[in-house]
This record gives structure tokens, C-alpha cells and sequence, in this order.
């Protein structure tokens, strides 16, 4: 534990000492569900280092990517190898196994589970965070399941959980054979209030705010936290909120630091829209405000420049409660009622509000947190204390008896071979969270059998008797990661479409299980009427007769729009102009669709191998965001959709053309680096005798096919 005394580590915090105590390092589980900033991570790198110095491989699962990010950068430069997986859900990653510590997501894991990687049989350590997320309706089930996986794949794996507080960490800790640790001892006093009038109502007492502003609570508050030399969080309820707080507070704070424009010009230079360069203009005075609709580069700068205090006041929606490393002195909860469609306004979880409320105090920096929830009027001061300050988390249940849970995860089990038979089935689902909850089970054998059916229907798994496997079409949607329902949907309109469209490939996909939809608005719909006119012949779903799903379909075209738009090179501006998004929302429908038209090719090679072509070469344009002309060029490394198209509008339109044109003419349109790295791909050296490099004759260089032909 050298590392720890060079950082200065000089005892445990009390809930770190417990862990000790309780067995950490006698290869004890452990369930350990204690308040944000209480030393959670610092537990799982004690004990990942000691299973690391025996000989031990250990895995770290986190929910998101950006977590994962943050997590793989914070344990290395240790004396130990660590790796990070995130990505294509098709790929074994065995160079992962060189390292002491893997970061993966549970999606990662289950996905290296169902590709039979053959270095998971080799860890010793299992760490969970945020284990409360088995609670999750979206991730829940996976996370439950990848669990149950590695147990069954090592009996001896020794598991440490990690959580937030939970209402019900009792039947957790028994279902993983873990003791459990709890604690509400934090490392900065935790002071929480409501914000009423001019004062913050706490239990024992009020505390005046100067009332700078007349109209905006929200905003006194913050600049009374600023005043002090915090910094202040502020959670809202919509990313509309959120940049309208960051607005005001940009307008409000009196910065006389230069160096929130460092962190400013960084994001100018990123910014394409009018929204990201809304979020420079505010930075530059010390506000900041965070949601997905920004892109991933432009949520770093602004964590970054929050941690180094030259942002004063972050406004966000309540994704950056999730995970994210990122305390201040005073966290305003503004927001405590939320829009969920069919229900309108409803108020938040309780878990919810201790997520964000932990966010508050920053430990060796500030000399208290605050959480300040805001009431309109006094009446609702005491319901505010009781319906989340005094209020405990939610308790955490099982997700997987849900029927639409089951479909990927029955045939995962089938394919990956942990159940052969219909007992082998039943036993493994004995092993769940659902069960040990639920001793009779009903529920999620119901789910099973129904699940089962239509993998059987589908001819994804063979049934005879009292014995299953996978199809060859199983195995293959299985590794590929995708729900059996989108698979099916594609392959079946594979098979009946008359003739390839990229168009209604994207509308097909679009409209499968697994792909995120956009929001349609009553302004969109007389384009979307417009398109269902004018390019019919290309669709490949017709609109429902049943106008209950006229939604969804009109919500898949709107985004199959979108995704055909980027590739059809429409700039970011005029993309989150046309559709109402951001770039990071544009990110994220590129990502998930690339994934998903991998998959149709794929599936396209068993049932429709003349489309597969084709389909690669939209995956291609998609990633890159090209026409299909510029094919040629972005197969060169260093080559993406801008500088392809400067070169294409140019009249260089191959490699060929590339090495025609010469590396002057090059270096003059994308400039000297650019120009010497695809020289170096279009004209490789070799050794020579005497140990130096000359150039290839002609007759030796490699096929210029690779680059466009392909």
C-alpha cells in the first residue's frame, strides 16, 4: 500500500476501518452502502491491490462510460496494469487479460460473458459500483445477471459491492453472501435545508441568504455560496433550466479571475452550435451548466475546470448526480418534481435526492456541505422535510421477472452454455435476485417460458425434449449483443424487402427495441408528412393503421431522418437546428445506430448476403458521417468527413489521386502532418540491409485496393 502513504493517506475514515474489521482482506464479501465522499473507492483499491500482490486479477464494473473513464484514469500511474472496456459488444478483448485491474460496464461484461473471454475465468475480485442500480428498469437486469454469471463461472470469486444508501440492504447483502457495512459518518458535515422566504429552514435553526436577486431564489443562493469561496451545484429538472440558470448566474457572478477563460477558449474552439457557444460565452464568467445534449469533450472542460475552482456554479440535469466525482460546498436541488409522460409533473425518488444531496461538501476544501431543496411558499417547508430529508432511500428490487428482460438474457444463457437443459434454465434463474426475493418465482418463470417460446418460434433456440441450444442465428444474435426482438424485425424485413434502401434500413432499425427514439413535436409532423409523400418508395414500413402506435412510428422516422441527414453530411449546426437536439444527442443516436447496422450486416450475410455490401458501406458512412463518394478517403487514417470532403471538392477523390497530387500539393490543403502521415500509408519503407529505411521500388508497394476499393 506504498501508494497510499505517498498520497498522504494517513488512517481510514471509520466506515473504511470497518471494512477491515469485517473481513476486506480475509476474502469476506462485502456489501458496503455508506453516504457519497465516504471512502467507497478507497475500500475497492485496498483490496484490489492485495488480491493484485497474490496473484490476482480483479474486475471493476461500473454503469456508465464516463464513470468508467474517470475510474480507469484514478487507478493508474499505481505500480499496477489497468485496462478500460467500453466498446464493440462483439469483440472478446483478450489483450484485456495482460491487466491487474479491468474497468468494464456490466453491458461490457455481460457481452465478454457471451463471447466465452477466457480471461474472466481467471478473476479473483469482483467489484461493483453503484450496485443500487439492480433497482434500474434499463440496466438492472444485466447488472443482475453478469453477477449471477461470474459466481456461477467461479465459486470462489470474492465480491465487494458498492452503493449509495439503500432502504433495503439487507436482503441485498444476503443475496450475494456478503456482510454488510453501513455507516452515515461522512468526512465533511452534511447540513440539509429548505430554502423559503430569505433563509434556510434547517432543523435546528435558519440561516439568512442575501437577497441579491428579487425574482430568483435559485441564484441568491448561489451567488451566497460564491460570496464565501464555494462553489455551488444546481439541479434542475430540463436542460432548458439548466442553460437558463447558467445564463443568469454567468450575468450575476462579478468573477475577477482570468482563469475561467482558459477553460472558455477551449470550448470555443470545440463549439459548432449555438448552444455550445452559449456554454464558452458562460464559462468565461465562471457558470457552466451540464447535460447530455452537450458532446463528451465539452462536458470534460467543464468538469475539469469545476474541479480546479475556476468554474464557480455547474446547472444540471440530474445525470451528473450519477457517478460523477464532482462535490460542492452547496447543492441546490431546484427541481424536485419531474415530467414522466402519461403522469405529467411527479416528485422524485428519495434515492434521488440523497444521490444529489451527497454531492454536497468537498472533503479537505470546504468546512461543511449543504443541500438546499427550495419551497415556494412556507406550507411546504415541513412536507419537504419529511418527503426527502428525513425520508429513507427507496428500497432496491429486482427487475428481471420483467418480461422484456428476459428475451436477451434467456437465449445469453442458452448460447453461452450455462444452461443445456430446461432444469439447467430454472436452476440458473434459482441463483437471481428476483428469486431470493421471491422464494416461489412464479413471475419470472412465466417471463422464462414466455421468453423461451419465442426464441423457439423465432428459431433463435432449438427445444427438444427437455434439452436446448442456441441456432446458428442464436449464437450469432447473442454475440452481437442486441435483443432477439430487434433481431427478428430485421431479419424479416431483410427477407421481404423487394430491394435495398439506406433509408429504410435506418427507419427498420430505428424502429427495433434497442434504438433511443427522438421526441416528435406537432411542428414536425408536416415534414414527416411530407417525407411519408416524397420518398415512400424508400421506406420499408408503411404508417400503422392503428393510430395508438402512430407515435412510434412517426418517432423512429423523425431519427432514421436524423441519422440519414448526418451522413448525408449536414453540418451539427443545421442538424440541431432541424431536429431540436444537441451535439451530444447526435453522438449518441450515431453511436447506437453504428452498433445496430453492424448487426444488420451481420444478420444479412445468413439471410440476405446481396445487401451486405451495401450495408457495410452505410455502417462506414455513418461512423464517419460521409456521402458514399468519400468511401475512398476516410479508409486513410488521419482522413475523417472534413478533410475528405476539402479533398473531394478539390478533385482528389482516391489514394491514387492523394500520391498523383504529390505531398506539396497535400500539405498545402490539410497542412505538413496530415500530409507526411498518408504518404506514410501510401508509400511504406522498409528496412534496409545496412539498418537504415529506403523508399520501395514500385513493383514493391502494396495494392492501393486496400485504401479504394474495398
Amino acid at each position: 500500500m506504498q501508494h497510499l502513504d505517498r498520497a498522504g493517506f494517513i488512517e481510514l475514515y471509520p466506515p473504511q476501518a470497518e471494512c477491515v474489521r469485517m473481513g476486506l482482506f480475509e476474502g469476506r464479501n462485502l456489501l458496503v452502502a455508506i453516504p457519497t465522499a465516504s471512502g467507497k473507492t478507497l475500500v475497492a483499491e485496498m483490496v484490489m491491490h492485495h488480491h493484485i500482490a497474490k496473484g490476482g486479477k480483479c474486475l471493476y464494473i461500473v454503469p456508465l462510460k464516463a464513470l468508467a473513464t474517470e475510474k480507469f484514469e484514478e487507478f493508474g500511474g499505481k505500480g499496477v496494469r489497468v485496462g478500460i472496456s467500453t466498446g464493440d459488444f462483439d469483440r472478446r478483448d483478450d489483450s484485456l487479460g495482460r491487466n491487474d485491474i479491468i474497468v468494464a460496464t456490466s453491458e461490457k461484461v455481460d457481452s465478454l460473458l457471451r463471447n466465452n473471454t477466457h480471461w474472466l475465468s481467471e478473476i479473483t475480485l469482483l467489484v461493483i459500483d453503484e450496485v443500487h442500480l439492480i433497482d434500474s428498469p434499463d440496466r438492472g437486469p444485466t447488472l443482475e445477471m453478469v453477477i449471477a454469471k461470474m459466481r456461477c463461472k467461479n465459486t470462489s470469486l470474492h465480491l465487494i459491492a458498492l452503493s449509495a444508501t439503500i432502504g433495503n440492504p439487507q436482503i441485498l447483502a444476503s443475496w450475494l453472501d456478503a456482510s454488510l457495512v453501513t455507516s452515515t459518518w461522512r468526512p465533511v458535515e452534511l447540513r440539509e435545508g429548505v430554502f423559503c422566504g430569505s433563509s434556510i429552514h434547517f432543523r435546528d435553526g435558519e440561516r439568512h441568504i442575501n437577497m441579491v436577486s428579487r425574482n430568483y431564489e435559485d441564484l441568491n443562493l448561489c451567488l451566497d455560496t460564491i460570496g464565501e469561496g464555494g462553489q455551488c451545484l444546481v439541479f434542475v429538472s430540463s436542460r432548458r433550466n439548466a442553460e437558463a440558470f447558467a445564463k443568469r448566474a454567468a450575468s450575476a457572478i462579478k468573477s475577477k479571475s482570468s482563469e475561467p477563460g482558459n477553460y472558455a477558449r477551449r470550448l470555443e474552439s470545440l463549439a459548432e452550435t449555438e448552444m455550445e457557444r452559449a456554454l464558452a460565452l458562460y464559462v468565461a464568467h465562471g457558470a457552466a451548466f451540464h447535460h447530455a445534449g452537450l458532446r463528451r469533450e465539452a462536458r470534460a472542460i467543464v468538469e475539469e475546470g469545476f474541479r480546479k475552482g475556476a468554474i464557480k456554479c455547474i446547472s444540471s440535469t440530474p445525470t451528473l448526480a450519477a457517478g460523477l466525482n464532482l462535490p460542492a460546498r452547496r447543492v441546490i436541488i431546484r427541481d424536485f418534481l419531474r415530467f414522466s409522460a402519461g403522469e405529467g409533473m411527479q416528485p422524485i425518488p428519495a434515492r434521488e435526492y440523497h444521490q444529489m444531496a451527497g454531492r454536497a461538501g468537498r472533503p479537505h476544501l470546504d468546512p461543511y456541505g449543504e443541500a438546499v431543496l427550495i419551497a415556494k411558499e412556507e406550507g411546504m417547508i415541513e412536507d419537504l422535510f419529511e418527503r426527502y430529508i428525513e425520508a429513507p432511500p427507496e428500497e432496491v428490487h429486482s427487475r428481471s421477472a420483467e418480461p422484456s428482460a428476459l428475451y436477451t438474457h434467456v437465449l445469453s444463457l442458452i448460447a453461452s452454455g450455462f444452461a443445456t437443459t430446461l432444469g439447467e434454465l430454472a436452476a440458473f434463474m434459482d441463483q437471481t435476485f428476483y428469486v431470493h426475493e421471491h422464494r416461489q418465482g412464479r413471475l419470472i418463470q412465466r417471463a422464462m417460458d414466455s421468453a423461451l417460446a419465442f426464441l423457439v418460434e423465432s428459431d433463435m433456440v432449438v427445444e427438444i425434449g427437455e434439452h436446448v441450444g442456441a441456432s446458428e442465428f442464436g449464437n450469432l444474435v447473442s454475440r452481437l449483443y442486441i435483443d432477439p426482438r430487434s433481431a427478428a424485425m430485421i431479419v424479416h424485413d431483410l427477407r421481404v424487402c423487394p430491394e435495398y434502401s439506406d433509408l429504410g434500413l435506418l427507419q427498420l432499425i430505428c424502429s427495433t427495441p434497442d434504438m433511443p427514439t427522438l421526441y416528435v413535436r406537432n411542428s414536425d409532423m408536416g415534414t414527416l408528412t411530407r417525407v411519408l409523400d416524397e420518398r415512400d418508395a424508400l421506406l420499408w414500413i408503411p404508417p400503422p393503421p392503428d393510430t395508438d402506435e402512430a407515435e412510434e412510428f412517426y418517432r423512429s422516422l423523425k431519427t432514421a431522418l436524423l441519422l440519414s441527414d448526418w451522413a448525408d453530411e449536414l453540418s451539427d449546426t443545421k442538424l440541431c437546428e432541424r431536429y431540436s437536439v444537441g451535439p451530444g444527442d447526435v453522438f449518441g443516436m450515431v453511436e447506437s445506430i453504428n452498433w445496430l447496422l453492424h448487426a444488420a450486416g451481420e444478420l444479412s450475410r445468413l439471410f440476405r448476403p446481396q445487401f451486405r455490401t451495401q450495408i457495410r458501406e452505410l455502417e462506414i458512412c455513418m461512423k464517419n458521417g460521409i456521402r458514399r463518394e468519400l468511401l475512398p478517403l476516410v479508409r486513410l487514417r488521419g482522413i475523417g468527413r472534413v478533410r475528405a470532403r476539402r479533398l473531394f471538392n478539390l478533385g482528389i477523390t482516391t489514394p491514387e489521386a492523394i500520391l498523383a497530387a504529390g505531398v506539396e500539393e497535400i500539405t498545402r490543403i490539410l497542412g505538413r502532418g496530415v500530409a507526411e502521415q498518408l504518404f506514410d500509408q501510401l508509400m511504406p519503407k522498409k528496412k534496409t540491409v545496412g539498418g537504415g529505411t529506403g523508399e520501395l521500388p514500385e513493383a514493391g508497394q502494396s495494392s492501393l485496393q486496400q485504401f479504394g476499393g474495398r
